[in-house]
């Protein structure tokens, strides 16, 4: 963003993609960003979504399967934007920023899964953003699958602090 948006400017809830299942289903995690989002816009908390996303092993995008989510979820079609050509969290954020520059604002609330917040939250800072984390709750207990995600995401989130760039190439 070139320069900060008034204090007053909109919160929009920037929901970050999670696969696409074959017969253009949502997979439980995108279905539960995408309803926690629409849940935020319904409770005033943001005035915008922006479902992130490009298409990854079956279509469709998962942006537009976000749109598709909060539209059943009761959300008017002028609060729902989508982008649709990302394929990683790095591209998610540095392709809504257009989107967010175009709502006139800087100011998100992060949807992803906990896990992931800190380094979503670290990308986005580093892109220019005023962000506060909005996972949605998260789905049952701790499984060696949840345990691997974390090692994971903690990997990728000390790389992203020491090398990644700003913005993609």
């Amino acid at each position: 963003m070139a320069s900060p948006s008034p204090p007053d400017a909109p919160v929009v809830a920037l929901v970050l993609g999670a696969a696409a299942w074959e017969g253009g289903r949502a997979s439980p995690t995108l279905e539960r960003r995408a309803r926690h989002a629409a849940r935020l816009l319904l409770e005033d908390h943001v005035t915008h979504i922006v479902g992130c996303g490009g298409i990854g092993r079956f279509p469709p995008s998962e942006a537009s399967l976000i749109c598709r989510i909060c539209r059943a979820a009761g959300i008017a079609e002028t609060t729902l934007h989508a982008e649709d050509r990302s394929t990683n969290t790095l591209e998610n954020i540095a392709f809504a920023l257009p989107i967010l520059q175009e709502i006139g604002t800087d100011r998100v609330c992060i949807v992803t899964d906990g896990y992931h917040l800190p380094r979503a939250h670290l990308i986005a800072r580093r892109m220019g953003l005023r962000c506060q984390p909005a996972p949605p709750p998260p789905p049952g207990p701790l499984t060696a699958r949840k345990i691997k995600a974390l090692l994971r995401e903690a990997v990728a989130y000390l790389w992203y602090l020491l090398r990644a760039p700003s913005a993609p190439p």
